[in-house]
């Protein structure tokens, strides 16, 4: 069952922390990581990241990801 390029899920992971530092990616407290979603392409995922991001401006320490999970899921795609 092979899916056509508009048929394809581009599936990707919105998820942010408070940071230890502004220098690294170590998170102060994994237990309070953020899972905002995962949406189905890069655009959807990139309104929700900008929404939360924005949601956090005054904390320097806060920082939002997106995470390709299409390319961890099929590496060779």
């Amino acid at each position: 069952m092979t899916e056509t390029v508009e048929n394809k899920q581009l599936l990707h992971l919105v998820f942010g922390g408070e940071l230890e530092n502004l220098e690294g990616l170590r998170f102060s407290d994994l237990d309070a990581l953020d899972i905002v979603g995962i949406y189905p392409n890069y655009a959807a995922a990139h309104v929700a990241w900008k929404s939360k991001a924005q949601q956090t401006v005054d904390n320097a320490h806060m920082r939002y990801f997106i995470v390709h999970l299409h390319r961890l899921l099929d590496p060779e795609s």
